[in-house]
């Protein structure tokens, strides 16, 4: 009988809203990660890359691990694919304010968008997870060219990541995770959003600040010693620059909405000082 109570307020504790809403906040903010993540794996890919060009092959170096090499030789195309059609998407949708894949209501979920976001979910976890992995086995370090952006350049990319985060959660991982849990879609919340910027806003400040700017850099060190620039790193030089246009839009987009807001209220002033007017004269 003790086991027999004990087992099912196990279960109640399992089943309870409170578990099941704060679980469901925490595997969204994980794999929400995995976009930004991306972006620090191929920025270290671009410095392996220049590396393994810029330094002749020496014997006694230590080599990358199997683990890493098979990485590298096989999986980039992939995430630059994954990571050059969320990025764009969510340039069309920062210029138009809508997607052809997201549903106007957020509690309808189709299948097979559904299995769609599965599909990618799983590929990015995996490419993300053996890059990484990889990538921390051969010590590898985005972040030792030495050379900084300028402040305003870093706020826009931010920006723009954050665009494409919210973007990749809203369309991928939100889908799969309501499913998932709860069996149906779910409203969007404000913790969800607060969580989502916390959380890549933390990553930014630990790792990708830093190591991101690998991205340009190693393009723009190509070009100055005259070497050969090859597609991955047009394809890192593209990303960025794709990045810090989605973050423009949005500050353009946050000035416009500022005006409006300034305007309207100009107006509205406008018209009652105009009606006070009138009344007095009456």
């Amino acid at each position: 009988m003790g086991w027999r109570n004990l087992c099912q307020k196990a279960m109640k504790l399992i089943t309870s809203p409170t578990l099941k809403e704060s679980f469901h906040l925490l595997t969204i903010t994980l794999l929400s990660l995995l976009l930004p993540l991306s972006f620090l794996l191929i920025a270290r890919l671009s410095c392996v890359n220049y590396i393994l060009n810029a330094i002749p092959s020496n014997p006694s170096q230590r080599s990358p691990s199997f683990l890493f090499s098979f990485y590298f030789y096989t999986n980039p195309a992939l995430l630059y694919v994954l990571v050059s059609v969320v990025s764009i998407a969510t340039l069309f949708h920062g210029l138009t304010g809508k997607i052809a894949f997201v549903s106007e209501s957020p509690e309808a979920v189709y299948l097979p968008r559904l299995y769609a976001a599965w599909i990618v979910l799983c590929i990015l976890q995996v490419s993300v997870g053996l890059g990484i992995e990889g990538s921390i086995a051969s010590g590898i370090d985005g972040g030792g060219f030495g050379v900084e952006r300028s402040l305003l350049s870093r706020i826009i990319f931010f920006l723009g990541l954050h665009e494409i985060m919210l973007l990749w959660f809203r369309t991928v991982v939100k889908p799969v995770v309501d499913d998932t849990i709860f069996g149906a879609a779910r409203a969007e919340r404000w913790v969800h959003r607060a969580a989502i910027a916390l959380s890549v806003g933390t990553l930014w400040w630990w790792k990708l600040r830093d190591e991101v700017e690998s991205l340009v850099v190693v393009a723009e060190a190509k070009k100055e010693l005259s070497m050969e620039i090859e597609m991955a790193d047009f394809l890192g030089w593209w990303l960025y620059y794709l990045t810090v246009t989605i973050g423009m839009v949005r500050v353009v987009k946050a000035l416009l909405w500022l005006g409006m807001v300034l305007l309207c209220r100009r107006v509205r002033r406008n018209n009652d000082e105009t009606s006070e007017e009138d009344q007095d004269k009456v």
